[in-house]
């Protein structure tokens, strides 16, 4: 499912300056031994063999291939030495029966919904059916209407129709991937009151505008579909009918009726060769600039002469889904784990999506198996998982995550995650009191294009992304940029939103994460969930030489390592601390721009202005008049800002003084403390109009799906005009806050000798 989850919307990233005696400052000449031992073990071509078979077949939810490969992979953990078994869960899969998609009128066309084989590929060599084109989740119905082109169909794009003067109610509409998450966009179809809606890949986002098409190049040939989930995952993510409990057999379940995150209109996927019959079809005005994409025809907003029909008809049964889940006992601190995660289900063959990450993950436990058969033993308890049902709506973390809440909340110290890697630059994701520790991995991995550490060329992008002209976030780019150019400040790393498996452990449970991968030059977008994302485009196009697959091993391999050998927490709070403080000046700021903006609006409608200048001879409108926006007192929250500042500062700096000289006794208060602390941050109350999203300071955004909000209570309550929950939660998320730094003030006293 992952794609580009680092490019988040409204994401402020931060660092604290580095306290080279931490804990997770210099590496011991042993475990700088251990670690070497593991480089040695991983081997690329391992990898590539790895990633061969598993791509194989199709190997989506419910097919032969899935399983056959979640039985493979628990083989090889087994004969490496792992204590590993399948969990299995029963969970709603929707899989198409029936789909018609037909422009009719003088001119009939019927879509093409399957890509054709390619020669020497492995969609002409598999023998298990793929998919066909089709986003799960949808809802299913028959419908003929007129056609509506909305852009991208983000909440902007309908901004922009209203001022043209043209409804989607009662129609069809088609938009095109990118500028936010896919289930989205039939989502604010159907608030929009369309009846249906198909989604497209324009060439000028990832065809032949780009770079040359499959198999001349890495990007999407015309006949490319992008399967995927339009399951609401802004609600909750997992089995959509067994919401905050795992998907047992014996699970109580709603009904599909009663299922929140399940759309009501059909939709379907269409290749931009097919899009491109649709399109030719609308009538109306050309639409705006920003709108127009890279096919040989002129973009019109519609609506079409002629009506398009458009059936979808799905089988609603359960289907069983297959966690591999594999542990390493630790010898001192078995109560606490070490979390590794990615998942092996694909929307075809998953190559690049998500294979490449899962041979990364197998090429980890393999070596560290071999380093416990050589003697070597972890202190803490290492948990892999390879998870299954990913695709459809992060189901097989979820509903395990679900099943396991309790034991998780008491037990886990960090859930580390990968997806899709490919050549390039390191991204890092995740709860940045974990900063310090990702800086100091990323300081001890050479790259192997530049020769340098990964972590100083992260640092060089970052510095440069402060001067693309095209940054949405000039500001923020500039305050990343002046960090990373500090070698004294620790790496920035990105607030997490969704699209992959850390979603259940960080934003339900509490339990902090961080989500891990490599790219930027190899490029699997433009096969991405098709029927081309294949062993020979990963090989050729995303990671020749599967040479940063194994990098991307090295990496994880030693956080794992680091995490569980540690005696003492690998937080550093000030990292956080400063996040915060960015954070609450991002949303004092978002809250005087909004109001600026009411007040403007409002004299614009006032003097007619949209009127003046409409063209009287097209359609058009005025804009929904905007709510004036009230004073917001912020106290409550600048007061836990200031106080997290004062708390973390004394905690990292007894730490600091007095970490390596404990008792038993003390080591262990400390470690309670510290071990749960992240999930002060999750409050019961969970967020408005999505309980099951309990995290106050990351979540994916309700109108950006996989972007990140950060203090998402009162930044998405400012931008949604809804007043009252603005107040509400910043009471909510200062209590959050003051937990937290209750927490590090007791482990400072204890650090102290209190």
């Amino acid at each position: 499912m992952h794609r580009s989850s680092f490019l988040v919307v409204s994401v402020v990233l931060c660092a604290a300056t580095v306290l080279g005696a931490q804990a997770s400052g210099p590496v011991t000449p042993d475990q700088a031994t251990l670690e070497k031992e593991f480089d040695a073990a991983i081997h690329p071509d391992e990898l590539g063999g790895w990633m061969k078979s598993l791509a194989s077949q199709p190997n989506h939810v419910g097919s032969p291939h899935d399983k056959a490969n979640a039985e493979w992979i628990l083989a090889h953990f087994k004969a490496w030495g792992w204590d590993a078994h399948i969990e299995t869960f029963d969970v709603l899969y929707p899989t198409p029966i029936h789909e018609t998609l037909k422009l009719l009128g003088r001119k009939p066309f019927k879509a093409t919904l399957q890509e054709k084989p390619i020669k020497g590929d492995s969609s002409a060599a598999a023998k298990d059916p793929a998919l066909p084109a089709y986003l799960a989740y949808q809802g299913d119905g028959d419908v003929k209407a007129e056609l509506v082109y909305v852009n991208y169909g983000m909440k902007e794009d309908y901004d922009a129709l209203e001022r043209l003067g043209v409804s989607v109610k009662g129609k069809i509409v088609i938009v095109r991937y990118g500028s936010g998450w896919r289930g989205l966009k039939p989502k604010l179809a159907q608030e929009h009151g369309a009846v249906g809606c198909i989604i497209y890949s324009d060439p000028r986002d990832d065809g032949y505008s780009v770079e040359a098409t499959y198999p001349n190049g890495p990007m999407r040939p015309p006949q490319g579909i992008q399967r995927g989930s339009v399951q609401d995952m802004t609600l909750y993510p997992g089995d959509p009918l067994t919401p905050d409990i795992g998907a047992t057999k014996d699970a109580k379940r709603l009904s599909v009726a009663q299922a929140r995150t399940i759309l009501k209109i059909p939709a379907l996927p269409i290749s931009y060769a097919d899009a491109r019959v649709f399109l030719e079809a609308l009538g109306g005005q050309v639409v705006p600039a920003a709108w127009r994409g890279s096919l040989p025809i002129t973009y019109r907003v519609g609506p079409s002469k002629a009506l398009v029909h458009l059936a979808v008809k799905s089988d609603w049964s359960l289907k069983t889904i297959y966690d591999v889940i594999a542990v390493m006992k630790g010898s001192a601190y078995p109560d606490q784990w070490v979390l590794r995660g990615n998942h092996h289900d694909g929307w075809v063959f998953g190559a690049s999506d998500p294979l490449s990450g899962q041979a990364a993950l197998l090429s980890e436990a393999k070596a560290i198996g071999s380093l416990a058969a050589s003697g070597w033993r972890p202190k803490r308890t290492i948990v892999y998982t390879s998870w299954d049902g990913e695709e459809p709506g992060l189901i097989g973390s979820t509903e395990w995550a679900e099943t396991h809440g309790d034991e998780l909340k008491q037990k886990a110290i960090l859930y580390i995650n990968s997806d899709t890697n490919n050549r390039g630059i390191l991204e890092l994701g995740g709860s940045q009191d974990f900063e310090h520790l990702a800086t100091g991995v990323a300081a001890d991995v050479s790259d192997p294009e530049t020769g340098v550490s990964v972590g100083q060329r992260l640092r060089a992008k970052l510095r440069l992304a402060a001067l693309d002209p095209e940054a949405k976030e000039k500001d923020h780019a500039k305050a990343i940029a002046k960090i990373a150019a500090d070698p004294d400040r620790d790496v920035p790393i990105a607030a997490l939103g969704s699209g992959s498996d850390y979603s259940a452990f960080l934003q339900h449970l509490g339990v902090p994460a961080l989500s891990v991968e490599y790219g930027g030059e190899g490029n699997s977008g433009g096969v991405y969930h098709s029927r081309y994302d294949t062993f020979e485009h990963h090989k050729r196009f995303d990671d020749p030489g599967f040479v940063y697959d194994a990098l991307l091993a090295k990496t994880i391999g030693r956080l794992v390592l680091r995490l569980s050998d540690a005696d003492l927490p690998l937080q550093q709070a000030g990292d956080f601390a400063d996040s915060i403080s960015l954070y609450l000046t991002e949303v004092k700021k978002l809250a005087g721009e909004k109001r600026e903006a009411a007040e403007t609006q409002a004299k614009l409608l006032n003097d007619r202005a949209f009127a003046l200048v409409a063209d009287p001879t097209k359609s058009s409108g005025t804009p929904t008049p905007l709510k004036q926006v009230p004073q917001f007192d912020f106290a409550p929250l600048e007061k836990a800002s200031e106080r997290l500042k004062t708390s973390a500062k004394g905690y990292d700096d007894a730490l600091a003084k007095s970490g390596a000289g404990l008792s038993p006794d003390r080591l262990a208060r400390v470690q309670a403390l510290m071990q749960s602390i992240d999930q002060t941050l999750a409050s019961d109350t969970g967020l408005p109009g999505r309980p099951w999203f309990k995290n106050l300071i990351y979540a994916p955004g309700t109108l950006t799906g996989y972007g990140a909000k950060t203090l998402p209570g009162v930044r998405e309550a400012i931008e949604q005009q809804r007043w009252d929950d603005v107040n509400r939660y910043i009471k909510l998320t200062a209590d959050a806050l003051n937990a937290y730094s209750d927490r590090l003030d007791s482990a400072a006293a204890v650090l102290n000798g209190g």
